[in-house]
């Protein structure tokens, strides 16, 4: 395959770069690597050894297009970081406060990828498409603005930071999603048997039901109640 780089290397991608992003990239920039490439007219964070690598650090749906445009035609990796341990840092309502910082009691799973995969689940059918899941260690930033952050009584986050890597997991075909849904589910399951096998919400087990039945990884095959029942299409 010839080299994807048809044009040399931009700064374009590096304007407002938040720092996880940046972090994430030179993490995966090895010394033979580039950065910053222009593809097929898009701007690509990582081209190593003719595997694209983008990194998303926000909604699936922004790189929709994007992703099933260069998968069409090149080996696409999309990256995307879920915080397995956070610390929050809270700057000072007021000048002269003090910053706060805590340890976030949430601890974020591989299974939360599910809830932005839903954007294009069937991506991953194809051979040219892997997504990989960094489970890390952050920080995040917030400030104090009751009109934007009336979600989080008035706390906005302002950047997110890396500070370490804990574990990967690389996804290169439908079936390697399988590996995310817990052992124990009867043969025949609902959404609330996956939610309650996984410890999690029933959102997250219907996201994930919508996107394994979408990759063929599962199948439906009535109902019980009001509830879809659902039977994995292969072992």
């Amino acid at each position: 395959m010839p080299s994807p780089c048809h044009s040399r290397p931009t700064n374009i991608g590096c304007l407002n770069e938040q720092p996880l992003h940046a972090a994430l990239k030179r993490r995966y920039a090895s010394r033979d690597a580039a950065v910053e490439v222009n593809v097929d007219g898009f701007v690509i964070d990582v081209v190593r050894d003719g595997l694209l690598l983008e990194i998303q650090t926000g909604n699936f749906s922004a790189v929709k297009e994007k992703m099933a445009r260069l998968a069409a035609h090149h080996p696409v990796r999309l990256v995307y970081p879920i915080a397995r341990e956070k610390w929050l840092l809270k700057l000072p309502k007021r000048e002269g406060g003090n910053t706060r910082r805590r340890k976030s009691p949430k601890r974020g799973r591989v299974e939360e990828v599910f809830k932005e995969l839903v954007s294009f689940p069937e991506l991953l059918c194809q051979d040219t498409f892997s997504l990989e899941v960094v489970l890390t260690q952050e920080e995040e930033l917030r400030r104090y603005d009751p009109r934007r952050g009336w979600r989080q009584h008035g706390w906005v986050t302002i950047e997110r930071r890396l500070l370490d890597v804990v574990h990967s997991h690389l996804f290169k075909q439908p079936g390697d999603l399988a590996t995310t849904v817990p052992p124990g589910l009867p043969d025949r399951f609902t959404t609330a048997d996956l939610a309650r096998a996984m410890d999690g919400s029933r959102s997250l087990a219907q996201k994930m039901a919508y996107c394994l039945r979408k990759m063929d990884v599962i199948t439906e095959i009535g109902r019980q109640g009001r509830s879809k029942l659902y039977t994995f299409a292969y072992e």
